[in-house]
């Protein structure tokens, strides 16, 4: 098994004048990405960095972003991407973790990180890419400008990380408390690249509109994936227009895009995806949550010919550990797939002994591509990597072919007086209905079922708005008594985490109190 940095540098070697990133009307190619790599690596060097130490990378997707990536692996260290788009309290959470000895950062990340710069004795070095005014850092930083390092003299060719070195630590979301730094060796990323690169069919004659963040780890298997077939990143910098995207897409011809299920709720309900082509578009796929069958059943008539990729996936596991293929989508709606080349999947009981077809429970995952740990927290890691393998906490049944269908979350199921009821079965009903772009369905507090179910709606805005009345009568036609909706409340937006999973805690906790 090669690391992606054999296979990168292979490449290079093969296509030198290939692009690999294309950003804001601008080409970076494998020659030009390899070059400030190595310089990026021999800067760093000359810093002082020592193997293991972890640099923090604070940019958005860039070319920037990917020649900092691979230049801090190949300088022996590691690789810590974070959010960009900070707060002082979540930097101090994840830096004051990883301490690293140095950090990338962009002008948005600039101000939160010189406020908790006391916390950080182990920063030695700063890079900033922008070139703004910057805030008071302490006088024991050494402040440098991304040129001072993309452009440093190399003398000679950094050595290639070995499969048992750690590449990179990504920080959970944090949807339910605090991040934990997920630590992944080279091994784990080129098992899990190889598995990847195997069923998507993915060559160089690919390219992809990249348009989840480098630093979550759906869009690092982006990055990686086609870094080591030779493909194109094609990064969209507005996600915030989602016309724009899609001129994008269209402008540089893409063959794949890649999303979570709010980001084609939104290219269905708030934006012309319907009514354009995109006639090289070879794949779609989708991961970070289960894309609901109304919505797959959408996507599938407005892009009959594009093949759909519905996986599933963790942090922990690298990115991702099953898929569903397009030609198994008929037969197994609803269905997550089976573990992809190299992973195995179970589903066992509470005795940890396998269900049986129809049985619910926790999925658990075995294959190169499971993390190290996390970061600092040994008993965090004890409590998931067990002698069975990766314990997920995501719940699924298992059908007499061995497909998965997952269930929820165990910290999702809502209690409501004796029953135990799964929100994703109701989000799936109410999606069905035109004037739905979104929804989220959690337990309030109530005084005598425990839990009350209440759904947060989202309109559509090519639709006609759907009345609460409307929503109501729908699920009482397709839901039993037990697992009516309480409660509707409209929303312009789901509080969302920078990958793009809903906060339903944040749901929980704006208003607790639940109509009479």
């Amino acid at each position: 098994m090669k690391t992606l940095f054999a296979q990168f540098a292979e490449r290079v070697a093969a296509t030198p004048n290939r692009v690999a990133v294309h950003h804001r009307n601008c080409d970076t190619t494998y020659a030009d990405l390899a070059r400030s790599a190595a310089a990026v690596a021999a800067w760093l060097q000359a810093q002082g960095l020592q193997h293991g130490d972890r640099v923090a990378v604070l940019i958005p997707n860039s070319a920037a972003f990917v020649a900092a990536y691979l230049g801090i692996q190949a300088a022996g260290g590691v690789v810590v991407a974070l959010n960009p788009d900070t707060t002082p309290h979540e930097l101090t959470n994840t830096l004051g973790d990883c301490a690293p000895f140095g950090i990338v950062t962009g002008a948005a990340a600039e101000v939160p990180l010189s406020q908790i710069a006391e916390k950080l004795p182990s920063v030695r070095v700063v890079v900033r890419v922008d070139d703004k005014p910057a805030p008071v850092f302490p006088k024991s930083w050494q402040i440098a400008a991304w040129a001072d390092a993309e452009q440093h003299p190399v003398t000679q060719t950094p050595a290639l990380p070995q499969l048992d070195d750690i590449a990179q630590i990504i920080y959970t979301s944090g949807t339910t408390g605090k991040p934990k730094g997920v630590t992944l060796s080279h091994g784990n990323v080129a098992a899990n690249c190889a598995s990847i690169v195997e069923y998507l069919s993915l060559s160089a004659d690919d390219s992809v509109l990249v348009s989840l963040p480098f630093f979550y780890s759906y869009g690092n298997s982006l990055l990686f994936t086609h870094l080591a077939v030779g493909g194109r990143l094609v990064l969209a910098s507005d996600t915030v227009f989602w016309n724009r995207v899609l001129d994008l897409m269209q402008r540089e011809r893409t063959t794949g895009f890649s999303g979570v299920p709010s980001t084609y709720a939104m290219l269905l309900h708030k934006s012309d995806f319907r009514t354009r082509e995109f006639p090289e578009l070879r794949y779609l796929t989708c991961a970070g949550g289960g894309l609901a069958p109304a919505v797959v059943d959408r996507l599938r008539d407005v892009v009959p010919n594009v093949e759909l990729f519905l996986m599933y996936g963790q942090t922990e596991a690298t990115a991702r550990l099953s898929t569903l293929m397009p030609n198994e989508v008929d037969t197994k709606l609803g269905s997550i797939g089976r573990g992809i080349p190299g992973v195995d999947l179970s589903v066992l009981d509470e005795t940890n002994s396998p269900v049986q077809p129809g049985e619910v429970g926790e999925i658990i995952a075995r294959g190169e591509n499971l993390m190290q740990g996390y970061w600092n927290d040994r008993t965090g890691t004890a409590r998931v990597i067990r002698e069975e393998g990766l314990r997920t906490g995501d719940l699924a049944r298992v059908d007499e072919d061995g497909y998965l269908f997952i269930v929820g979350r165990k910290s999702d199921i809502i209690k409501s007086g004796a029953y135990r009821i799964n929100p994703k079965e109701l989000e799936e009903v109410i999606l069905k209905l035109p004037g739905v772009a979104e929804v989220a369905v959690v337990g309030l507090p109530d005084e005598i079922q425990g839990e009350s179910i209440v759904a947060f709606v989202v309109h559509s805005a090519n639709e006609v708005e759907t009345t609460a009345e409307v929503i109501f009568e729908h699920c009482r036609k397709h839901l039993p008594r037990y697992k009516m909706i309480r409660d509707v409340r409209f929303v312009d937006s789901l509080p969302k985490t920078p990958s793009g999973k809903i906060r339903k805690n944040d749901l929980r906790n704006v208003d607790n109190s639940v109509p009479a």
